[in-house]
């Protein structure tokens, strides 16, 4: 049974649908001049699945878990609009009738393994980052769909959805691609900011499957009746195009009140860069391997992916199965008594890509590049902060240099903005003052851009100022000796590399 229209005193309350790589949350957000309220009405596992033919996301579940989430937002009081945002890359395929063909593949799956260096037979690396401007990771979707050449789900596939897209079509009916989103693809011009047709030509890509695109505030449609009677929300209730990409969400609600500012989007993954006006797609820029992805209003995310908190997380997971402690707290405390910078690793090693025993992995690397091998869940926990810590340090200083930018802060936001230790050595490692939070930023930047769509808020700027009022903030100052953090990064220098180059079997190096 669907309820009346929402009351005038919910149309300032916002359902974020917000996906990351281990949960869903369908989080409600009341919007006013001067308040910006969060309330998680539900959250749901995302589990992936193992299938005989690969890694899958369970998506049908997660649909599941998107509808439970509204129903809890009807019961709260119902919602004026509805924003859907994931992880970027992966998709599915519907059939002529609009079935869906299969779960998505997990970008964590090796299918794509040795793919890209078959796609650069056909477009060499340097005119995919001429028109793409993407950081190459073996995983985007122009190498998952070459993956699929030959398989029978592409050949019968008549649209191919990105999973927000995909969950937004399960809830309207309506078929389209959002822009932050598409331009992760590899299959986007960020030069026009549009579908590359001559990357679709040259890699023989139906340009027929790329719905239209759309941009962060169009409407996507109004519920489907089966759905509104499921989740007891009126059918009117639109779904807006939000920054449907996490990332693209959580920078817009970076709390950046002052220029020359770059932002970490920590979580399962860091992605840390700058926000541009315009893509930098030198081949400098290529070779230290930056990305420039749309963000909301034309701007421009220029950063790079890093292996983030997965390290950590993936540490935790395998000392569960153990039996042993895993409480953050604990480990925190344990890593900031241990000795600093035993250990060193590069994080984005594709030796940590895939779920598995991380400390053995992480003790393995040690060993084989010839440092000291963390022996306590502390001194583990250590290593993979200070290794992150660099590697925020390396990221930032490059971005600045090859956009020709001065940083003066650094804001960190998402799930990582809780670890107190993680942000400190950040600050540490980079010389510059971090502002921790918003930890739940995707989330505010997905509502955030609802309520601009409902004309009540300002442009990008009111934004941001609205979060910096009404969020709290953490702020860390430089600490300690600098020269120990530039002689630990020394350590992962070119001698490092190499070793870890020859002993792991890779040629892929952060540094």
């Amino acid at each position: 049974m669907t309820t009346t229209p929402p009351s005038s005193a919910f149309r300032s309350a916002f359902a974020a649908v917000d996906l990351g790589a281990t949960s869903g949350r369908v989080i409600l957000g009341r919007v006013g001049p001067h308040n910006l309220d969060l309330t998680e009405v539900h959250r749901f596992p995302n589990t992936p699945v193992r299938l005989p033919d690969g890694l899958r996301w369970d998506v049908l579940a997660l649909f599941q878990g998107v509808l439970d989430g509204l129903r809890e937002a009807a019961r709260a009081g119902g919602v004026s609009s509805i924003g859907v945002d994931t992880w970027a890359v992966d998709y599915g395929l519907l059939d002529a009738d609009g079935a869906l063909l299969g779960s998505p593949h997990h970008y964590r799956d090796n299918r794509t393994d040795g793919v890209a260096e078959r796609v650069w037979e056909t477009v060499g690396p340097e005119e995919l980052y001429r028109i793409t401007g993407l950081q190459h990771l073996p995983f985007n979707t122009v190498f998952q769909l070459a993956a699929a050449t030959t398989s029978a789900q592409l050949a019968a596939a008549r649209t191919l959805l990105l999973v927000p897209d995909l969950l937004i079509h399960w809830l309207t009916g309506s078929l389209g691609a959002e822009e932050t989103n598409a331009s992760t693809t590899g299959l986007f011009d960020a030069r026009t900011g549009g579908w590359s047709t001559d990357i679709l030509e040259s890699l023989a890509i139906d340009p027929g499957l790329l719905p239209p695109l759309r941009a962060p505030g169009d409407p996507a449609g109004t519920l489907l009746p089966h759905v509104a009677a499921y989740s007891g929300l009126d059918a009117r209730t639109p779904v807006t195009t939000v920054a449907s990409h996490d990332t693209a969400s959580a920078v817009v609600a970076v709390p950046a009140t002052e220029p020359h500012f770059a932002y970490i989007s920590c979580g399962t993954w860091s992605l840390a860069g700058l926000e541009l006006e315009a893509p930098v797609l030198t081949e400098a820029s290529r070779a230290a391997n930056f990305t420039n992805e749309r963000g909301i209003d034309g701007t421009i995310r220029y950063l790079r992916n890093i292996m983030g908190m997965w390290l950590f997380e993936e540490c935790r997971r395998t000392w569960d199965k153990q039996g042993l402690p895993t409480h953050i707290p604990t480990l925190l405390a344990d890593a900031a008594r241990a000795t600093p910078f035993t250990a060193l690793v590069d994080p984005d090693a594709p030796v940590f890509l895939a779920p598995g025993d991380m400390p053995a992995r992480i003790q393995e690397y040690c060993r084989r590049t010839g440092q000291p091998v963390p022996d306590s869940q502390g001194a583990l926990v250590r290593c993979i902060l200070e290794s992150l810590a660099l590697a925020h340090r390396h990221t930032l200083r490059q971005a600045a240099e090859l956009a020709g930018r001065d940083v003066a802060r650094i804001h960190l936001v998402g799930g990582g903005s809780r670890n107190d230790l993680l942000c400190q050595l950040t600050a540490d490692a980079s010389g510059l003052p971090v502002i921790a939070g918003p930890t739940e930023a995707t989330a505010l930047g997905n509502i955030l851009v609802q309520a601009r769509a409902a004309g009540l808020v300002g442009d990008l700027p009111a934004m941001r100022r609205l979060v910096a009022s009404t969020q709290h903030l953490r702020h860390y100052r430089p600490r300690g000796d600098a020269t120990a953090w530039d002689a630990a990064a020394a350590r992962l220098g070119p001698d490092l590399t190499r070793a870890h180059d020859d002993a792991l079997g890779h040629d892929h190096a952060l540094w």
